[in-house]
């Protein structure tokens, strides 16, 4: 898929599942983005950089562990993700966090300006990821800390029969790249190749909890990264999409729950020249 049309369809697919997204997603993804913070562990003070914030989860949890005297950014190419974001921020009254609607690929931030650098589970969707790598290389002092993590081997998520039931609807691939950075190796080559050094690589074995089909399917099509195709569905394509999509998870039904697999995989890095970890 060519990048600027796969760039376009991220930006409104993301506008459109800002409002469930959270609703949906927040409790399922809790677990890998609590690992992920602690692998590279902000310290007060830090100023941390999050790359596709969607609606600032990890970038709230962020400020709280730097405190007052730190400061964090949360980009993210979806407008409606950062309004949500800075709605959520002056709820909480936060002064150390801010929200801005960016390209990871070509980030409006000066080089050696942060400590940290986090991506928790947007990687994956950005049509050249190795150039995202080297901008958040570029942005990171000398021996800043990069904390990345995205969905793991297509075979151990159980979900994973969502994309090609979509793309056989719209005739191309919704998510080209989706899977390909949870081949195992595959990410720590990426960092290595951007220039980073690998301090911890950690798949992460998670059960997606949902308590009967609406559940199971607002969070495939509504709230998750099929949401631009899925707007464009009429009844009937809905109805036959939805159907097919139970049927791949049928294997992890009891009664109306559904207990799907799921795996990530989070790797944690350094910067070149300086401390690091």
């Amino acid at each position: 898929m060519e990048s600027k049309l796969q760039r376009r369809i991220q930006r409104y697919g993301w506008d459109l599942a800002a409002r469930d997204y959270e609703l949906l997603w927040q409790a399922q993804l809790a677990g890998v983005q609590a690992n992920l913070l602690s692998m590279v562990s902000p310290s007060p003070g830090a100023r941390v950089l999050d790359v596709a914030c969607g609606t600032g989860v990890v970038s709230f949890d962020a400020a709280r562990a730097v405190g007052p005297s730190g400061h964090v950014l949360g980009i993210d190419l979806s407008g409606q993700m950062i309004d949500a974001a800075r709605r959520r921020k002056a709820e909480l009254a936060l002064g150390n966090i801010e929200f801005a609607r960016m390209d990871a690929e070509a980030m409006d931030v000066p080089d050696a300006s942060f400590d940290v650098a986090l991506c928790a589970l947007g990687l994956m969707y950005m049509p050249d990821p190795k150039q995202v790598l080297y901008e958040m290389r570029r942005i990171l002092r000398p021996g800043g800390r990069l904390g990345l993590a995205v969905w793991g081997e297509r075979t151990r998520c159980g979900w994973s029969g969502l994309f090609p039931i979509v793309d056989a609807e719209v005739a191309s691939e919704v998510c080209p790249l989706f899977f390909q950075l949870g081949q195992q190796g595959t990410l720590v080559n990426l960092c290595a190749e951007a220039g980073f050094d690998v301090a911890e690589h950690r798949p992460l074995a998670v059960t997606l909890d949902y308590a009967n089909a609406d559940e199971a399917c607002d969070a495939a099509f509504v709230g998750g990264p099929v949401a631009l195709a899925w707007s464009r569905f009429d009844a009937d394509v809905r109805a036959r999409v939805r159907s097919r999509y139970l049927e791949t998870l049928e294997t992890w039904r009891q009664r109306e729950r559904y207990s799907v697999p799921g795996e990530f995989v989070i790797v944690a890095a350094t910067a070149p020249g300086g401390t690091g970890y």
